[in-house]
């Protein structure tokens, strides 16, 4: 903790407060990520039982609201997730380096995750509340998980997709560089006239077809059916929708002979098997999820107040990366690889794969 917050040089949001120093604002949400706790009153009762912390109710509740600690806090997750990457990095850890062609590409499987609102959450005009959550991406190439954004605070009834691209179109205001960036999310994200728009951005996006989709076969695209990659997949072609042309995968799998069928808005020169393997990857963060409720008990919001939600999924993230990476050394190798094929590395591409129309978790939507 102490790494990722000396890693932010001359931040805006730097303040002395005696009271509850950031090293310990950041250290209790950790600890209450961890807790088997029903509230938040609940928490500061049993921290003082255990660790014989005395905190002021009121200094607590209003640490979780403060802007500056927010931005704090996203400071020290950028940070955390950085050096994470790091270190991964310097153990060798790249479960996409078998394949060249995506080595210009940061590679996400993105996905939206919801927890049951907060207890005293205000009911809407309809006297109704909903399930809080935001988008978090996984990074396929090391099975880190990050914060994106929130949707909802449970106030009303979530709709992620607006979400994302709002924040991909701010993201891209600020982003001078040109790395370029692959998202693989469910069906719900194809809009072919947006992400059309988005490759002058260098964002690029996989997913399934839609059933309903009406698209115009243009031309074959040839590729290596011989290529091991390759496997399973019967044709790749571009088709076309309202003047938007894009790239469709129809892959069987050779364990079940179901017929899938992936969209992409990637250049013909990637393998379709590639495609195909990307997507099925993209089930590791439902387990993510999974892990993140029975590992941590994460199934509920801590507050209806966007900036108390905003850093408890921070700092879930945080746990995350530390309890499933932690500071490897060479000697916890195997360990390491054991523990992030479970909770959120791919999976070997021997083993049998999820079917990606399947529904989602319950209470991850």
């Amino acid at each position: 903790m102490e790494r990722a917050l000396l890693a932010e040089r001359h931040p805006l949001w730097a303040r002395s407060c005696p009271e509850l120093k950031d090293i310990d604002f950041i250290r209790l949400g950790l600890l209450r990520c961890i807790s088997v706790v029903d509230s938040g009153r609940h928490f500061l009762q049993t921290n003082e039982q255990i660790y014989g912390q005395l905190l002021p109710h009121s200094t607590y509740f209003k640490s979780l609201k403060s802007h500056r600690r927010t931005s704090m806090l996203e400071a020290f997750e950028q940070q955390s997730y950085h050096l994470h990457a790091e270190t991964l990095l310097s153990q060798g850890i790249d479960y996409l380096k078998a394949f060249p062609e995506l080595d210009e590409y940061s590679i996400e499987a993105a996905d939206g995750h919801f927890i049951d609102h907060a207890c005293h959450t205000e009911k809407n005009s309809k006297g109704k509340v909903y399930a809080a959550g935001g988008i978090y991406p996984l990074n396929l190439r090391s099975g880190l998980l990050r914060f994106l954004c929130l949707v909802t605070n449970g106030t009303q009834r979530h709709q992620e997709i607006p979400v994302l691209r709002d924040h991909i179109e701010k993201q891209n205001k600020g982003n001078n560089s040109s790395q370029k960036h692959l998202y693989v999310y469910d069906k719900t994200v194809t809009d072919f006239v947006w992400w059309d728009r988005q490759k002058r951005h260098a964002n690029y996006m996989i997913s399934m077809l839609k059933e309903n989709s009406i698209a115009t076969l243009v031309e074959s695209i040839p590729f290596d059916s011989q290529h091991e990659i390759n496997t399973g997949v019967e044709a790749y072609s571009v088709y076309e929708n309202k003047g938007i042309k894009f790239n469709v995968v129809n892959y069987r799998d050779p364990e079940t002979g179901k017929l899938h069928r992936f969209v992409t808005t990637l250049p013909m020169t990637i393998n379709p098997g590639a495609i195909a393997m990307l997507y099925f990857k993209r089930w590791t963060i439902e387990k993510t999820f999974n892990n993140t409720k029975s590992n941590f008990k994460e199934t509920k919001a801590w507050s209806s107040n966007t900036r108390s939600l905003e850093n408890q999924m921070r700092r879930g993230v945080a746990i995350f990366a530390k309890a499933c990476f932690g500071h490897p050394s060479p000697s916890k190798q195997q360990k390491l690889n054991a523990t992030t094929y479970a909770s959120g590395g791919p999976d070997s591409s021997s083993s049998p794969r999820p079917d990606p129309t399947r529904g989602r978790n319950i209470g991850s939507k």
